[in-house]
């Protein structure tokens, strides 16, 4: 499949999953009503309403973990209709994740928007989370609607809610990194296999289950998803350091925010300058000459490229997953070509 057909693909089966996503974020649910309010909260920050609950379509991310759910069951034999509300589930799961990691790292911004806690306050912003997970739930439950056998709907919600926990766990690890000047790389890539890459195997393992593939090509599919997220994730690593503003839309550099990434913890085991300079002593405010400075010293002292080699490296695993899978259909290949187009992006 070429990339004009994978762009095709996405144009058409976004429109899908969105339509999923909306009928579960607007469901009244055992005849109790939801307040407006509420209700307009769940839409703005999916990209669906204004903070004025109006509708509106705002571009929402690249939707790639509902692609690799629709994607993985296709190229397994099965229907992407069947598979359309594990789809939307995954992403309500991401984006109910987004609402507190917003949160969490105080961030006021999201997709050029305030974040839902800047609007309406943590505690209310804690509260429409919780909703969007339990609608996460209440998506894969709708697998049974479209005809997907019990025991795939049970195995896939249990690959779901173990993903859950490793998110969760991802998420302690970074939260409890922001305290810590002894943070080593193997911590780093420890994180990031929960807090990123569970998320893309869950997404190939369910789409393959629902699909009623063997374990196999079920585990098969799940390090592909696995290789996947750690390309992707560290690749952002190296964009939220030297990638271009105008492409990543991040007007502050990871630098900036004290964060650390793989190309920052590996400088510092080269060079204890990085880690006296950024780890120990990062309260300390940095101005642009310092952070163009110790841009240069993370850059000099390979940061930048380790983090491409191992980004490199997590992307062969990735294809070695996907001949291991042995899925070579339109939709196998096409699996195949959006982890290619993900490789050497600018965004």
């Amino acid at each position: 499949m070429t990339a004009i057909a994978l762009q095709d693909y996405f144009a058409r089966a976004i429109p899908l999953v969105e339509a999923e996503m909306r009928a579960v974020v607007n469901l009244n649910v055992f005849d109790i009503e939801q307040p407006a309010w509420f209700n307009t909260m769940l839409n703005y920050h999916l990209g669906f309403a204004d903070a004025e609950g109006q509708p509106v379509q705002l571009s929402a991310g690249k939707r790639i973990r509902p692609m690799l759910v629709l994607l993985a069951c296709e190229a397994c034999g099965g229907e992407a209709q069947q598979a359309l509300p594990a789809a939307a589930a995954v992403e309500l799961l991401h984006n109910f994740s987004l609402i507190h990691d917003d949160i969490e790292d105080g961030d006021e911004l999201r997709r050029g928007r305030p974040t839902l806690w800047k609007l309406w306050g943590v505690p209310q912003a804690i509260n429409a989370g919780d909703a969007m997970f339990a609608q996460a739930h209440m998506a894969m439950g709708r697998l049974a609607d479209v005809g997907v056998p019990a025991e795939r709907v049970v195995r896939a919600l249990r690959t779901f809610d173990a993903m859950c926990v490793h998110l969760t766990i991802g998420q302690h690890l970074d939260m409890g990194f922001e305290q810590r000047a002894d943070v080593t790389a193997a911590d780093y890539m420890a994180m990031i296999a929960g807090k990123t890459a569970a998320l893309t195997r869950a997404c190939c393992e369910i789409g393959a289950i629902v699909a009623g593939a063997d374990d196999a090509r079920v585990v098969a599919l799940g390090e592909f998803g696995r290789g996947l997220g750690l390309s992707f994730q560290l690749q952002d690593d190296v964009l939220g350091i030297w990638g271009d503003p105008a492409k990543t839309g991040k007007q502050d550099s990871d630098l900036a925010h004290g964060k650390k990434t793989l190309p920052v913890l590996y400088a510092a085991d080269q060079d204890a300058r990085v880690r006296e300079r950024y780890l120990i002593r990062k309260s300390t405010a940095l101005t642009g000459a310092d952070l163009a400075e110790l841009k240069t010293m993370i850059e000099d002292a390979g940061g930048r490229a380790h983090t491409e080699a191992a980004a490199e490296a997590a992307f062969a695993q990735s294809m070695e997953a996907w001949d291991a899978a042995e899925v070579e259909n339109d939709a196998g290949v096409a699996l195949r070509d959006l982890a290619q187009s993900l490789l050497g992006r600018s965004a």
